[in-house]
């Protein structure tokens, strides 16, 4: 017998109980956020079951399962008390990398993760605050749920800056470059949706309503800052051949094999071998070059390269004369274009940009995004 059905059960204490009346009659348990299918552990009031977690730890990261980490949902909201959730968390990651020291450990949090980022917790977050969120404001103007459209939040640059800046402040070095920045994922609607800049969900207009009205073209230059920004580009399965879906748990709907968007597919192959081959993209700095309604730059640099990005969210061409030596570049010279995006479709074909007195003019298409690199 389980534990809500027998008080004999050796599990009781892994569970918070509140009785009343005879057993298990009128008897209820802690609940995560009071949703009954989701029982809260008891790790103060039982050791046995804080052993038994670790152990599970430690197993899966462990021969012959090797599993590569851990992602931990909803971290910060294990037990009862942050000094608890701290210690579990520091005890976790004792067992786990001493069973596979090269295993990751990334935590699903929103808010200020500075406490367990300390090098005695998790080693990063899925990165909300500092990318997912921004980028969706930024570029569609849509909350990540599809709830909300916000047109003062469409375009504004000085908004991602402050969000991205504020909040990459709140995490160790390491950390920044070992978040997870994702466009979409398993809890959220699929951002190509989120391109129709149209609140909904599955029960109020319908599925049909998340495949119309798609701006490919704002996807493409999302997926362009997704490989290009500080940290891991994690794309949910779908993403990259144009699935879409409103939130949970219309986004989980079947792969399109064989109905795959081309160009969509195409493009994630190329970026993925651009970022792979820019070691600044893996690790390089950042700074902010260029930021205005609907514009946006800025540019990632290491002992070996510079990379400029450049993005025109607007709905008509615009010139944007941007900095660069900001970003390390010599303050004349060239720059080679690496990849364009622009009209739903992309450009491997290089070009040369002129760099005169530590600037780079460039123009760029509605909706567009750019990679340039110089070698240094």
């Amino acid at each position: 017998m389980g534990a809500y059905n027998d008080k004999n059960s050796p599990y009781v204490d892994y569970f918070i109980w509140h009785e009343g009346g005879r057993w298990p009659k009128n008897r209820h348990y802690d609940a995560w956020w009071g949703h009954d299918n989701h029982p809260k552990l008891n790790f103060e009031g039982s050791r046995a079951l804080y052993d038994e977690i670790l152990k599970v730890a430690a197993k899966w990261v462990s021969p012959p399962f090797n599993a590569d980490g851990w992602r931990l949902d909803v971290a910060a909201d294990l037990g009862r008390s942050q000094e608890i959730n701290l210690q579990f968390w520091a005890d976790f990651r004792d067992v786990v990398k001493k069973a596979n020291p090269e295993a990751v450990i990334i935590a699903e949090h929103y808010g200020d993760p500075t406490d367990w980022l300390q090098g005695t917790g998790w080693d990063s977050v899925m990165n909300y605050d500092a990318f997912m969120e921004p980028v969706s404001w930024f570029f569609t103007g849509m909350q990540k749920h599809s709830e909300n459209f916000n047109k003062d939040m469409l375009g504004n640059a000085a908004a991602l800056e402050g969000a991205m800046l504020h909040w990459m402040a709140k995490m160790p070095y390491p950390a920044a470059h070992a978040a997870m920045n994702q466009l979409s994922n398993h809890d959220h609607s699929r951002f190509l949706t989120r391109t129709n800049m149209r609140p909904g969900r599955l029960h109020t207009i319908g599925a049909a309503a998340a495949d119309a009205g798609l701006q490919p073209a704002i996807m493409l230059a999302a997926v362009t800052m997704q490989f290009t920004w500080p940290g891991c580009p994690t794309v949910y399965y779908g993403d990259e051949a144009g699935l879409c879906g409103w939130t949970d748990p219309d986004n989980r709907r079947t792969y399109p094999w064989g109905n795959e968007d081309k160009i969509l597919l195409g493009f994630h192959k190329r970026i993925i071998a651009i970022h792979k081959a820019h070691s600044a993209l893996r690790g390089g700095s950042l700074v902010f070059l260029l930021v205005e309604q609907g514009g946006l730059a800025y540019g990632r640099w290491d002992a070996h390269e510079s990379v400029v990005c450049v993005f025109n969210n607007l709905d008509h061409d615009q010139e944007m004369k941007i900095p660069v030596w900001r970003a390390e570049v010599a303050q004349k010279g060239s720059m080679e274009l690496v990849l364009m995006t622009s009209n739903g479709d992309f450009s491997a074909k290089t070009k040369s940009y002129a760099v005169k007195n530590g600037a780079l003019t460039i123009q760029m298409p509605p909706f567009s995004s750019a990679i340039l690199c110089a070698k240094k």
